[in-house]
């Protein structure tokens, strides 16, 4: 299970966000993001991982990057992707990262640190706009929209449980798929309805969220915004191709 919330009451003008994705961790990266997690520490307040922590969804995969994450001496607060699930070990995937100390694994969960609400979800597919994949037709059509509306209900939820903690807070929403097609721009159109869904959007919009961020789509863009709350895609192959030397985006935000 997730550590109880946390809130530093020492305010903060301004908090230091990093956050990568897609790490995709596997057995040839042994120390691999050592020099990742050792880093960010002197940069950041803390640390948001956008899902696809490991690459085959192996608990193995896990174990090797909770070997690096032992030099991250800030929060990190984590969703799982879809290489996470693939091979129905995510339980386990999760046990096995909570074993850091400071770490979050948010599935429907929001935590307060630093005065700021963070809440997460893995999100689901589904299309955008006026292309969204509606409710009809088959029972397996059916099933793929209704997880993209669940896991919308469970950003919401979330997000709206931020408020009843801190009325007025400021909230950021960690996703891996994501809520919006400009970030997605760059992919083949065909596969766009499996890189996130507009109902993921919803959630944002209406609990008026500061900024988002997600994974996923590797050969996207890093910025886009949905009524103008920046979204950022911050898959690791993007942030390399932007010539990020960290390896990660860091993001400042006014508390």
């Amino acid at each position: 299970m997730n550590r109880p919330n946390e809130m530093n009451r020492e305010s903060k003008e301004v908090i230091n966000i990093a956050a990568v994705g897609d790490l995709h961790a596997c057995k040839e990266d042994a120390g691999r993001y050592a020099d990742l997690f050792s880093r960010v520490g002197g940069k950041a307040d803390l640390l948001l991982l956008a899902g696809d922590l490991t690459h085959t969804g192996d608990e193995s995969e896990a174990t090797l990057l909770l070997e690096s994450m032992s030099r991250c001496s800030i929060p990190i607060l984590c969703v799982l992707g879809n290489h996470d699930y693939e091979k129905g070990r995510e339980k386990m995937i999760r046990e096995c990262l909570l074993q850091h100390p400071g770490l979050y694994v948010l599935d429907g969960e929001s935590v307060i640190i630093k005065g700021v609400g963070f809440a997460g979800i893995k999100g689901f597919g589904g299309g955008f706009d006026n292309h969204m994949l509606a409710m009809f037709g088959e029972k397996e059509m059916k099933d793929f929209v209704e997880a993209a509306v669940m896991e919308s209900l469970k950003l919401e939820r979330a997000l709206a449980r931020l408020d009843k903690e801190q009325p007025d807070i400021k909230k950021v929403a960690l996703m891996h798929y994501a809520p919006c097609s400009q970030t997605i721009q760059g992919e083949p159109e065909a596969i766009y309805p499996f890189l996130g869904s507009s109902r993921l959007a919803e959630p944002i919009i209406r609990q008026n969220v500061e900024v988002a961020f997600h994974g996923h789509a590797h050969a996207g863009l890093l910025k886009g915004q949905l009524s103008g709350v920046p979204i950022y895609n911050v898959a690791k192959d993007i942030l390399e191709k932007k010539g990020n030397a960290d390896g990660f985006l860091l993001y400042k935000m006014d508390v």
